[in-house]
């Protein structure tokens, strides 16, 4: 098996890690490989994860990602510090079960995209911005707020619910529309409940305010969106999989989290 280590920066994470490697190559004798992995054993936390996707989004389609928590259980992690010879029992002698997830796209004027595996976020803390919102090129609403955030299904339990939005069940494919502090007064009026959308869709978001707007996708962000025409929002082709060893409940991580 090649794999590689994905680790937070931590001393104890890394320790841990160095622990893994030592035993995964002269006990199991795996291979190391960083450049071309099978699968990304990822310790830290579910933000250690997403670093590693976006480390290796170019092979997303040859590689899965595992997660062994070095604080406590998280959404995409299923291990913990303890379980440290289980979860290498478990890696050679079980079969695992594959979870893909699709990752979000926002195009910019026909030209970058940005993938994410949580959300996408669009808008200003500095100012007030508007947004046309259109979807599969009809025209929805204009929000007035200080932006919006695309989350997958993945994602709502992330930045998408520290906004407002709903938590979606595990194995749904949506978007959902979330708007980010919106203005709603007598002169201005927007839907402002969460709107989660059928895979399919397309959002397009056109207006001025894009001049002065960035463009966040999971933990990274764009410069400012300076001359910016349109932003383009959709599920993508991508997809992220998970190497599920053991069966740990979508339940039993939101009560985790709650």
């Amino acid at each position: 098996m090649r794999y590689t280590i994905y680790t937070r920066d931590d001393d104890f994470s890394r320790e841990l890690a160095s622990k893994f490697n030592e035993v995964l190559t002269d006990e199991f004798h795996d291979t190391r490989d960083d450049d071309s992995p099978q699968i990304v054993l990822c310790i830290g936390g579910d933000g250690t994860i997403l670093r590693a996707i976006h480390q290796y989004e170019s092979q997303l389609d040859k590689l899965c990602f595992v997660g062994i928590h070095t604080g406590t259980l998280g959404f995409f992690t299923d291990y913990t510090k303890e379980d440290f010879r289980e979860f290498l029992h478990d890696l050679h002698h079980n079969k695992p079960v594959i979870q893909s997830y699709p990752l979000i796209e926002a195009i910019v004027d026909d030209e970058q995209t940005y993938r994410a595996l949580n959300e996408i976020r669009l808008g200003s803390f500095t100012t007030t911005v508007y947004y046309d919102i259109s979807i599969d090129g009809e025209y929805f609403e204009t929000v007035c707020s200080a932006g919006i955030c695309v989350s997958t299904q993945a994602g709502s339990t992330a930045a998408n619910r520290a906004v407002g939005g709903a938590v979606v069940d595990d194995g749904l494919n949506i978007l959902e529309l979330t708007q980010i502090m919106p203005v709603s007064h007598i002169n201005q009026h927007s839907m402002t409940s969460p709107y989660i959308l059928k895979q399919e869709r397309v959002i397009e978001i056109t207006g001025e305010s894009l001049d002065h707007s960035l463009l966040c996708y999971d933990h990274k962000e764009t410069k400012r969106l300076k001359q910016a025409k349109k932003v383009v929002i959709k599920l993508s082709d991508q997809k992220v999989l998970f190497a599920r060893f053991r069966p740990y409940s979508y339940l039993e991580r939101l009560k985790n989290l709650f």
